[in-house]
């Protein structure tokens, strides 16, 4: 018997071509991160090209042709971008946490760049971090929707408003259960 449960906690190494994934995945959100803000320094500067690029790429519609940056369009910039950075943020913890809870210890203990959550993480403490991190990138998306709410059918404002709320009962019963369970454990 003991070569098949040897081969049931080895197969825990199946999950590390996911981790690589989602760091190549990461490596999009920085160069996509790093060509919007491209497009937005070089729109300060007076670049039609970068200027349009942007307005295509955050959705925003206007009745009067823009030249230049207006304060909506720099909000919805530099939120898109702030977006990128928590999704980053929130694959961070995915690769890492999970990697660490469910692949193999990486060992960082007196690392100096060791992330303070890494110390206590295990699959609960995780769940409840993601949920967060999925809220605050939710009310990103939410903001940027309301920003730009001329631009949105109601049925859409209507609906990432209930999503975003849903998001947030899970989280807040997500975290109750934890604490639940570790009242019980204690």
């Amino acid at each position: 018997m003991r070569p098949i449960p040897n081969f049931i906690f080895a197969s825990r190494w199946l999950q590390l071509p996911l981790y690589i994934g989602l760091i190549a995945a990461q490596g999009v959100y920085v160069y996509h991160f790093l060509v919007e803000l491209t497009h937005l320094i070089e729109a300060v500067f007076g670049s039609q090209t970068a200027l349009q690029a942007l307005v295509s790429s955050i959705g925003y519609k206007s009745d009067v042709a823009l030249t230049s940056l207006n304060e909506t369009v720099i909000m919805l910039v530099v939120l898109a971008l702030i977006d990128v950075v928590m999704i980053s943020n929130l694959l961070i913890m995915v690769i890492v946490g999970g990697y660490e809870t469910f692949v193999s210890r990486m060992e960082l203990e007196n690392h100096p760049d060791q992330p303070e959550w890494l110390s206590h993480v295990n699959a609960s403490v995780l769940k409840v971090k993601l949920a967060t991190a999925i809220i605050g990138i939710s009310s990103i998306h939410l903001l940027k929707t309301f920003i730009n709410a001329a631009n949105y059918d109601t049925k859409v404002l209507m609906w990432q408003t209930i999503i975003h709320t849903v998001f947030l009962l899970s989280a807040l019963a997500i975290a109750l259960t934890d604490k639940l369970m570790q009242r019980d454990a204690h």
